[in-house]
């Protein structure tokens, strides 16, 4: 017995399958099609609440823990850590969201095309009818970004955009730097709790009392929740990323056609070789060294 993701497999095996006929060619990028972007109603609003979030914290932090601070050092050092893990935050969820995650080229299931890779008898090429591509080993569809994306790993609609190929490191850390920040302002509210309790509440914040309550109390909520997602998620990407095999691999329990490496061959070639302090870095764009190319032909 073949499994369904087999038998799907074998439709595409089937002579007159691809009609490169039915393709126009694919469409020539203008200067203003440089950015990639998602055009998602789902995925803009949680982008959004993902950054109303992260500037929510940073206001409770800034101004109802550390401006009243009696200790001007406990302050600056405090500030300066978590003002640093935000910013590198938001700068990891940007690029993570607009950075093309490994598109394959739309409507490539061009006749030359095909006949550009000089099929020999007996090899077969895979095509997606819905983006009407040749897709390449290990790409996958996803019917949000509306095309064949390599190495898929999920479609995160906090990001608004596919892990991939292009952007996992990326999202790798963004998911490292919300988990931080969320540790670290949990870790101040109640440092901050024990302050208030053993001092005067109207002495120990610039809002009211109650105010201070609430606006500690939904921090510590925010930070918890947070903080659980995205160590599970930073976990299961750093595990994804070991193994080289993704979430979609992972679910659909697709059989290994790839070369294995080493764990750390692996990490390397996602957040690029060699290992610098770059890995660290949402600016840094990964060299992926000698990554071994995608086949179209299997």
């Amino acid at each position: 017995m073949t499994s369904p993701g087999h038998r799907s497999r074998d439709i595409e095996r089937q002579a007159g399958y691809l009609r490169p006929e039915h393709c126009a060619p694919p469409p020539q990028l203008g200067p203003g099609s440089a950015m990639w972007f998602i055009r998602d109603g789902c995925g803009i609003v949680c982008g959004v609440i993902t950054w109303l979030l992260v500037l929510f914290a940073e206001f409770v932090v800034l101004f109802v823990m550390l401006v009243p601070a009696r200790n001007l050092a406990y302050s600056l050092i405090n500030g300066a850590l978590f003002n640093t893990l935000a910013f590198l935050a938001l700068a990891s969820h940007f690029r993570a969201m607009c950075t093309d995650p490994g598109a394959v080229p739309k409507g490539n299931a061009t006749k030359e095309f095909i006949e550009s890779l000089q099929l020999k008898p007996g090899q077969v090429v895979y095509k997606c009818p819905k983006c009407c591509s040749i897709k390449p080993d290990r790409a996958h569809h996803c019917s949000v970004c509306k095309r064949c994306i390599r190495k898929m790993d999920h479609h995160c609609p906090w990001v608004n955009n596919c892990v991939g190929e292009n952007n996992q490191k990326y999202f790798v850390l963004f998911t490292m730097y919300i988990a931080l920040i969320s540790l670290h302002a949990l870790i101040m509210a109640a440092f901050h709790f024990v302050f208030c309790f053993e001092e005067d509440w109207n002495t120990c914040s610039v809002f009211s009392p109650p105010a201070t309550v609430i606006l500690l109390i939904l921090l510590c909520f925010e930070g918890l929740l947070f903080l659980i997602f995205t160590s599970v998620m930073f976990g299961t990407q750093v595990h994804s990323i070991c193994t080289d095999e993704t979430g979609i691999e992972q679910l659909k329990k697709e059989e290994r056609r790839w070369a294995k490496k080493s764990k750390w061959m692996n990490m390397k070639v996602v957040f690029g070789h060699p290992f610098s302090i770059a890995w660290l870095s949402p600016f840094a764009t990964p060299d992926h060294g000698k990554a071994e190319p995608y086949q179209y032909v299997v």
